[in-house]
């Protein structure tokens, strides 16, 4: 990504605004303006029709705000947010829905580029992640990860698969020591990077290198679910689903945990619960 420019909406329902938004990004060599905004509507029909890297996102705006936009598409959904407000007390709120920064009205020209420059920052951090986990699948397609560790013997001398093949017992190597986690004791699973943590029932935490689309197919799906692509829950520990904005749901497990549903899931998702809101 760090090589191509980024695909930029901006929204704001000031002319002026706009405009200078405008002028700041045409001095860049890479930056494509893909769409401008004048309304909160506007904005979630071009982030959704555009699919932007980044989104200059003015916070007051009439019809919906910059943080009915966030609702509206969905914080998963949406691109690199930079929040644009002429009052402090909007900062915080901006950094709690995900921002990767505001400028503060009337900002300095040099503030608006570096905000810029984190963005492509951490694109470039996130291209650098999914190749990442690109190597680490063929990795594991030819054996070469703990993932074919995990289809043979515990240090127990007892097998870590089910009759099926499935997981029964996760290996985690602790210091000098590898730790067995029955898999029934898993609540659900996030990922971090080229890793996997395994959150059980008791509220402990095991990190094991293990990409999340090797550990799914590992799991049995009968019993756990892919839900989002960094999250596999368990289906034992959902206590309750609730709809959530923009056709989405919300997973409680019983441990007090509250997992959002990717909408490219959501299908699936619903086919095991057999859900129609």
């Amino acid at each position: 990504m760090s090589s191509q420019n980024l695909r930029v909406v901006i929204a704001d329902d000031e002319r002026p605004a706009r405009q200078r938004l405008l002028d700041l990004t045409d001095e860049r060599d890479d930056v494509n303006v893909v769409a401008t905004c004048s309304t909160g509507r506007e904005a979630v029909s071009a982030i959704e029709d555009h699919d932007p890297d980044v989104v200059l996102l003015d916070v007051q705006m009439p019809g919906l705000t910059g943080f009915d936009v966030v609702q509206a598409v969905g914080a998963e959904a949406m691109p690199l947010t930079i929040f644009i407000t002429a009052y402090d007390q909007h900062a915080l709120k901006a950094f709690d829905v995900a921002a990767i920064d505001y400028l503060l009205k009337p900002f300095e020209d040099q503030r608006f580029h570096e905000a810029l420059d984190r963005a492509r920052r951490h694109i470039h951090l996130e291209a650098v992640d999914a190749a990442r986990d690109r190597l680490l699948d063929l990795l594991d397609a030819t054996g070469k990860l703990a993932g074919e560790e995990m289809t043979e013997m515990s240090g127990t001398g007892e097998p870590r698969q089910s009759g099926d093949g499935y997981l029964e017992r996760i290996p985690v190597r602790k210091a000098k020591e590898i730790r067995i986690v029955p898999s029934a004791t898993v609540a659900y699973v996030k990922s971090d990077g080229p890793y996997a943590e395994l959150h059980t029932a008791d509220g402990s935490k095991h990190l094991i290198r293990e990409s999340m689309k090797s550990l799914e197919q590992q799991l049995d799906p009968s019993q756990f679910c892919r839900i989002h692509r960094s999250t596999i829950i368990n289906l034992d520990f959902v206590e309750s689903v609730e709809p959530n904005y923009n056709d989405r749901y919300v997973v409680r497990l019983v441990t007090g945990e509250r997992l959002d549903v990717s909408r490219r899931r959501r299908d699936t998702f619903e086919d095991r619960f057999g859900l129609s809101f």
